[in-house]
């Protein structure tokens, strides 16, 4: 009797705007056989942007649109998910994607969108994560995956890794030592999810999973 077939590569789209050191993680670790997912496109809001170079040198799909070209963010949102539709994502994975996605644009997402953020949240939404953990005093910091929803950085959280924050640490040396995490903790959780380990349509308090010292989620 012959083996049963293994489960297609989940289709994974990427949005990035900066150096695409997410998607270069993933695409990597898809390379090496640990990550059963498919880069079928590349998608940013700046031509110049890594992850665009990235893509360019290893033969991914992409495409970059300037938002200056559309009248409006929604016009402009409505574009990127066309284009992302045309390569039939299962996922969509935002890794530092730094333009905030309309509510339209969300409603019109040809599947479901997830985003990395460096902070523990709830705490944290928006800009200047490490500052502020720094300003407040916290004793410990992070990173988040969660669903892309209608509310900033506000969708149901699906993953968490957290980093003790040093006495004497600086807001780059705290940026850091957390992008050090993200790629393990995005990696696992996109993983997860085509294992189907992590369902994408559970309730938003659903329990969050965490990435333990070995690298898994537990």
């Amino acid at each position: 009797m012959s083996a049963p077939a293994s489960p297609e590569p989940l289709r994974v789209a990427v949005f990035a705007s900066g150096r695409g050191s997410n998607l270069q993680a993933l695409h990597q670790a898809a390379r090496r056989g640990e990550l059963p997912v498919h880069i079928i496109g590349v998608f940013s809001d700046k031509a110049g942007s890594g992850a665009i170079a990235y893509a360019k040198t290893h033969g991914l799909t992409h495409s970059a649109l300037d938002p200056k070209n559309f009248l409006d963010r929604d016009a402009f949102d409505a574009a990127l998910m066309q284009a992302a539709a045309a390569v039939h994502p299962q996922l969509i994975v935002c890794a530092g994607f730094m333009r905030i996605i309309s509510e339209a644009g969300i409603q019109h997402a040809p599947c479901p969108m997830i985003n990395i953020h460096p902070s523990l949240l709830p705490k944290y939404p928006g800009l200047r994560t490490h500052a502020r953990a720094l300003e407040a005093g916290d004793a410990e910091h992070g990173a988040s995956v969660h669903r892309v929803e209608p509310v900033l950085d506000g969708g149901r959280i699906l993953s968490q890794a957290k980093i003790a924050v040093l006495p004497d640490d600086s807001v780059d040396a705290l940026a850091e030592r957390v992008l050090r995490i993200e790629h393990p903790l995005l990696i696992a959780t996109v993983r997860a999810i085509a294992e189907g380990r992590i369902a994408m349509n559970e309730a938003a308090d659903t329990r969050v999973s965490w990435l333990n010292h070995r690298l898994e989620l537990e």
